[in-house]
């Protein structure tokens, strides 16, 4: 039977442990890429890492690999621990140790990075004033499903927070742990200032489990999804009804749109024929859909 490194350079288009050791050279600080070459360069191969590590997903050995992360090894007895729970001979277990992984915190920057690309390129493409690009982009593929099989949900995020504060008691730092995570996750990065706010104006010294942290946080989440929709209708001058009546819609069905009439019966009045009118709906329509996108899945009404 053959090994996990043979899996890994038998079935991988490259060795796990190459992809994994370009990106620790070549990007130690996936927050400092500037440079749209580099950006694209990032973007393929944390990419071919994202492939390399879905075809390990099916092997038992990847998640002991996984797991033996978090075992001190210099402790013998949490060794031989480890090796009984995955039946492991000293064999093998000395060929997991040859296999180096990134850290979960980096994975999680990578991730973060990654998804700051995939987001900066859209927008780059749908500009209609930026420069020509002298980068070629067509043979990225950006592996937006591989990201939502590993997708983090909310209220794992939620637990995390509740955990995380019993371990620290610096909101600032709390804040940064959480916000690191969020921005690695693909589905939840347009609640990161929801979270955020939650964490700054809730005394979770007070939350005794995790249950109650995650109500906590649908409690608020609701306030201010009707605080922030008031606000937004009243700042653009909406015909509140007809506005309300859309918003709830798109969050039903978690995203808003801007075909049909709908958007039109919520403008203020004004004339198609006016030249702001475009400009306006277009402008409404984007505070909507970023709305939508942070308050969609928290329940409540607006």
């Amino acid at each position: 039977m053959e090994g996990f490194t043979d899996v890994i350079t038998g079935e991988a288009r490259r060795g796990f442990m190459e992809v994994v050791s370009e990106l620790e050279q070549r990007f130690p600080d996936p927050s400092n890429i500037e440079k749209e070459a580099d950006k694209k360069a990032f973007a393929k191969l944390f990419g071919e890492y994202l492939r390399v590590e879905n075809i390990l997903q099916n092997y038992d050995e990847f998640a002991s690999l996984k797991a033996l992360q978090n075992v001190d090894i210099s402790d013998s007895e949490a060794v031989e621990a480890f090796k009984a729970d995955h039946y492991l001979d000293d064999d093998k277990f000395a060929e997991l140790q040859s296999i180096r992984l990134p850290t979960e915190r980096k994975v999680q920057d990578y991730r973060s990075t990654y998804n700051d690309i995939r987001e900066w390129q859209r927008r780059q493409k749908s500009a209609e004033d930026k420069e020509k690009s002298t980068i070629e982009w067509d043979d990225v593929v950006f592996e937006v499903d591989l990201l939502k099989s590993q997708e983090i949900n909310l209220d794992y995020i939620l637990e995390l927070i509740f955990e995380h504060n019993k371990k620290t008691k610096s909101k600032a730092d709390l804040v940064d742990e959480v916000r690191r995570v969020i921005r690695a996750s693909l589905g939840n990065r347009a609640k990161e200032s929801l979270v955020v706010d939650f964490i700054n104006q809730t005394d979770l010294d007070q939350i005794g489990e995790k249950a109650t942290v995650i109500e906590a946080f649908f409690a608020f989440a609701q306030a201010e999804q009707q605080r922030e929709a008031e606000e937004l209708i009243t700042a653009e001058s909406l015909n509140a009804e007809e506005a309300r009546r859309y918003i709830t819609t798109s969050l039903k069905r978690e995203f808003a749109s801007d075909a049909g009439t709908e958007l039109n019966t919520l403008l203020p009045k004004m004339s198609p024929l006016n030249p702001q009118y475009l400009t306006k709906k277009q402008s409404v329509f984007q505070k909507i859909a970023a709305f939508v996108d942070k308050f969609k899945g928290v329940g409540g009404k607006v």
